[in-house]
């Protein structure tokens, strides 16, 4: 059982259970899933882009990702419905677990002039987004064989009903806020 779990269920169950006076609990905020999305524009030229993105992506969330294609033409980007433009993948459970803990303690402390994450990117619902612009924070990125820097989209759900309970949630797994 990953550590990360351990620590939730002997110490942040009962904290979260005192702050917000919950009356059991199943009512106590947990993560439910993370999404790893990989828009790639640049897949509409050339195809080659994107199974390098998902191989990388792969490589990240330790899950093969699926390909996500367009929803609609649109003329003025030469793009036609159906075609690739991106990769995702859901994590649950363990694996979930095991990338918030790589996530928070090895691949933020490695952003370039890192102060800490927004608390502006909660949803209304207790679920938080955050961008990152470089995929080579992740140790498993071989840095000589990538081809170009891509982006990576990041939301982490809840079980959350407010942003505040979703944000101390987070913060006492160990998510770096800024103050």
């Amino acid at each position: 059982m990953s550590r990360l779990i351990e620590t939730y269920q002997k110490d942040l169950m009962p904290a979260l259970t005192r702050e917000f006076n919950y009356k059991s609990p199943m009512e106590v905020p947990s993560l439910q899933k993370i999404i790893l999305n990989m828009g790639l524009g640049e897949a509409i030229q050339n195809i080659k882009v994107l199974d390098a993105a998902m191989e990388e992506l792969a490589l990240i969330a330790g899950q093969r990702p699926v390909v996500t294609r367009a929803r609609k033409s649109i003329a003025s980007f030469k793009l036609r419905e159906g075609m690739p433009i991106g990769c995702m993948v859901t994590l649950r459970k363990l694996r979930m677990y095991e990338f918030f803990d790589k996530l928070v303690n090895i691949a933020l402390p490695r952003v370039r002039d890192f102060r800490g994450l927004s608390d502006k990117s909660f949803d209304g619902r207790g679920n938080y987004t955050l961008g990152i612009k470089e995929h080579i924070i992740f140790p498993e990125i071989d840095y000589d064989k990538i081809d170009k820097i891509k982006g990576l989209n990041i939301s982490i759900v809840t079980t959350a009903k407010t942003d505040e309970e979703g944000k101390t949630l987070l913060k006492m797994m160990g998510m770096p806020f800024r103050n």
